[in-house]
């Protein structure tokens, strides 16, 4: 019974007292930002037929719909066309803030309202990444996804460095300004009746809008530990809440579609490759899928495995090499798909979902390999760039 109590409190005092896999939910800060930017970026051109007020799903229709399903989007808060550029715009800063990790916590809710509200938008705009991205976009709000690899870590970084040296550091201004101009915009939204279509999304907004007053007013004002421990401990059993609902969200996505697969026809005889490479849609590279489809045998193999990684997958994650080999094999399949039926986005979100279950070793090494790239490129720009010239260099020192 000792044994057990031991076992209990050192589970309960680490859930508590640290956030777990602080490497794994940068990577999908990243990962999920960064495709969710991605796909953004290349859609500006045709953002008027896939979001805008007049596309062929129209504002009308999708306020009808929003209305039976209460779905939020904030494009339906007007018909005007400022309105929808100004928020498109706002959803691409919104990804880029995520995407480096600046202010972090404000920019993961902002990013979470980008992606709902453009996506509620128009609901038959996707290719099934975009429901992975819809329910990662919620879910890393709960998390510390800004610990490691984010602007917020330099800064922190540089403040430490700074009191051990015994310096003083400037007040922080840019947060509270951010935080008053959000409050505001959330104040004007919620009193002119803009959040009718249910009370969930208000409700998480007006609560991290609080939190982050109180996470402020503490760190600035507290005279005792205590109170920042608490939200310490708050934030911790949150990060690690979501963290492990992400686990299980990919754990289901993955056992689901291998035991559809299963029980379908064309998955069973497997032939049910054979056919999404003939189709124009899923084609771009015509004379590559007629290769691949060109072998019997070889269609036979990518469905029968696609089929028994899918379905094993979940039941390999108590043992570290057998999951590291199905991560490896999934992330290639998804890297094919992404080549060969032309579906970037919908490989980006799932390779994304899958580094959730990296090594922290193998992360560890893959940020030092980028830091060193990246010092070996500012070194070479520095030698690049023409220092000072002496006096006598200089036209007025040769005069």
């Amino acid at each position: 019974m000792n044994k057990v109590s031991l076992i209990l409190s050192r589970g309960i005092a680490r859930v508590t007292g640290s956030t777990l896999g602080p490497y794994q939910s940068a990577v999908i800060r990243i990962g999920f930002a960064g495709t969710w930017l991605l796909f953004l970026l290349r859609e500006f051109p045709h953002r008027q037929e896939l979001y805008g007020p007049n596309g062929p799903w129209g504002w009308n229709l999708a306020k009808e719909l929003t209305a039976d399903n209460h779905a939020f989007t904030a494009l339906l808060w007007s018909d005007g066309q400022a309105w929808f550029e100004c928020f498109y715009l706002l959803a691409i800063a919104a990804g880029a803030a995520l995407l480096l990790g600046w202010r972090t916590r404000t920019a993961s809710v902002l990013f979470m309202v980008g992606v709902l509200s453009l996506q509620n938008r128009s609901v038959f705009v996707g290719d099934g990444g975009d429901n992975v991205l819809h329910l990662m976009s919620f879910y890393l709000v709960f998390t510390r996804c800004g610990q490691v690899w984010s602007l917020d870590a330099r800064r922190a970084t540089r403040a430490a460095a700074a009191r051990a040296r015994g310096e003083r550091v400037p007040a922080d201004r840019v947060g509270p300004l951010l935080w008053a101009v959000l409050g505001l915009g959330l104040l004007v939204a919620t009193f002119t009746g803009r959040f009718d279509n249910g009370w969930l999304i208000p409700a998480l907004l007006w609560t991290a809008w609080v939190v982050l007053a109180m996470w402020w007013a503490v760190g600035r004002w507290a005279k005792s530990p205590e109170p920042r421990i608490l939200l310490d401990v708050i934030a911790n059993v949150l990060h690690n809440a979501g963290l492990l609902v992400i686990m299980a969200e990919a754990c289901l996505i993955y056992a689901t579609a291998g035991w559809y697969k299963i029980q379908g026809s064309r998955w069973q005889d497997g032939t049910a490759v054979y056919y999404p490479l003939h189709l124009d849609y899923f084609s771009p590279w015509p004379g590559l899928a007629d290769l691949m489809s060109s072998s019997g045998t070889i269609m036979m193999i990518v469905a029968y495995g696609t089929v028994m990684v899918q379905v094993a997958f979940p039941f390999t994650l108590f043992n570290r090499r057998v999951k590291n080999v199905l991560l490896v094999l999934m992330m290639i399949e998804h890297a094919v798909i992404a080549v060969v039926l032309g579906l970037p986005f919908f490989s980006l979100a799932m390779i994304t979902a899958d580094a959730v279950f990296l090594p922290t070793p193998f992360l560890r090494r893959l940020g030092a390999l980028a830091a060193r790239a990246r010092g070996r490129v500012v070194r070479r720009g520095e030698r690049t760039v023409p220092g000072p010239r002496s006096p006598q260099e200089s036209p007025q020192g040769a005069a």
